[in-house]
């Protein structure tokens, strides 16, 4: 029988992605796979319900009562999940543990959770990465949330009025958002430098334009991650940062490491030593943010610095975002397809390292 797959209204306060796009629908079409959509959830991305009709899909009030198969962005509420069938999948950004509600519900029902968060970073899986996709849009959308709020150009003018001089824009961190938010500064013309306690990053931030601020600290860690500073580290790259800071325009803040709180990079007493007008974006807002005195979802003015901490960054570029992130789904979901209905290879890492409730590998290819 044709694995069924729903895909619902994301019920999460200012989520506008979709899981699952026009496109990656005809293709699981293709594949053998039934469809069924909830009405409206792609409207907020930009793609309507006879988009999905022509992709092949079936527009359903219920898409997760009798789905084998159930794909989102963001986990769905545990009322939802109560719906689902007993023992359907479910993926998307799960993050199981975080809610103890949500956690429960997904066990009561014995659903096959894939927290796509929990992804090896291999070089196999990077066309199913959920982090770094939605992160290139986090970090391009960072800088042009800057560029509003600073009372400054970006780019090095000649006026009849005389030359204004390019301003100048620190990136903190050099993963995926504080990569995409350096190429996006550099486009718009700013005098751009890139900041990261792992030196390897060097290289990539020198290859976009941006010049590697080194302040003497190493921090490189295991995966691509930064390992924790020691006291004495973190003391003295705060010295050296604060005295940098003083001739900075903007900060864009992007340091942040998967299930963990954000590390505080940005001290108060560095922003009242920053210049009056200078501006602060805080990537990491969701996760506490780099700096100090960040306010998620809020912007805040102190001591004459605008800091402010946007939350789903991803989503407001939700057509290109949904887009990324639906490829990502279709390419996992399609590790676990054959011939149109469900058949799963524990043996296979992506699958076994993922899964939630983790399960210890097993020869055959049935949950």
């Amino acid at each position: 029988m044709a694995v069924r797959i729903g895909v619902g209204r994301e019920a999460a306060v200012g989520e506008r992605r979709v899981a699952m796009t026009p496109e990656t629908c005809g293709k699981l079409v293709k594949a053998g796979a039934q469809v069924a959509v909830a009405p409206g959830a792609g409207s907020a991305a930009g793609f309507t319900d006879q988009m999905y009709a022509d992709a092949g899909a079936t527009l359903a009030d219920a898409p997760f009562s009798d789905a084998d198969v159930v794909v989102c962005v963001q986990a769905p509420p545990p009322a939802a999940i109560a719906t689902m069938k007993q023992g359907a999948v479910l993926v998307g950004a799960l993050q199981p543990e975080a809610d103890p509600s949500r956690e429960s519900a997904l066990r009561d029902r014995g659903i096959v959770a894939f927290p796509l968060e929990r992804l090896p970073r291999t070089t196999r899986a990077q066309a199913m990465d959920i982090l770094s996709s939605q992160a290139s849009m986090a970090g391009y959308k960072a800088v042009l949330i800057a560029a509003e709020l600073t009372p400054r150009f970006f780019p090095m003018l000649t006026t009849a009025a005389g030359t204004i001089r390019p301003s100048k824009v620190l990136i903190i961190g050099a993963g995926v958002a504080g990569l995409q938010a350096i190429a996006t500064a550099k486009r718009l013309g700013a005098q751009v430098e890139g900041f990261d306690v792992r030196p390897e990053t060097r290289e990539q931030i020198e290859s976009l334009g941006g010049r590697f601020l080194d302040l003497g600290i190493s921090a490189a860690g295991e995966g691509g991650y930064a390992r924790q500073l020691t006291d004495e580290e973190r003391a003295e790259q705060q010295r050296r940062l604060a005295d940098h800071l003083r001739s900075v325009d903007v900060i864009v803040c992007t340091a942040a490491v998967p299930g963990r709180p954000a590390p505080k990079i940005v001290t108060a007493a560095m922003v009242e030593g920053m210049k009056p007008g200078s501006t602060i974006v805080d990537l990491a807002a969701e996760t506490g943010g780099n700096c100090e005195l960040t306010q998620p979802g809020r912007t805040i003015e102190h001591a004459g610095v605008t800091i402010a901490g946007p939350l789903d960054l991803a989503s407001m570029g939700a057509t290109h975002a949904s887009e990324m992130f639906a490829r990502n789904v279709f390419n996992f979901v399609s590790l676990m397809l054959k011939d149109g209905a469900l058949a799963f290879d524990w043996n296979d890492e992506l699958l076994a390292k993922t899964v939630w409730p983790p399960r210890p590998q097993s020869n055959g290819d049935t949950p």
